[in-house]
């Protein structure tokens, strides 16, 4: 059994990279920046839920209870 490899004909041109986004300057932000931002500083203002609250007390006692 033999098999063939199709090749194009004529000169093969190379593929094209796909450029990156340009680099973020001094004050420039994607866009997706401020969602995250806004997600960040809510997850901040919640409350721990006790039973963290008390594992972290018997953290810094020193798990001694």
């Amino acid at each position: 059994m033999e098999f063939a490899l199709s090749q194009p004909k004529g000169p093969v041109e190379p593929k094209q990279k796909r450029s990156a986004p340009p680099p973020a300057g001094p004050g420039d932000e994607p866009g997706w920046a401020d969602g995250l931002r806004q997600l960040y500083n809510s997850v901040l203002k919640e409350p721990l839920p006790d039973s963290f609250e008390d594992l972290l007390k018997k953290l810094d006692r020193g798990g001694h209870d």
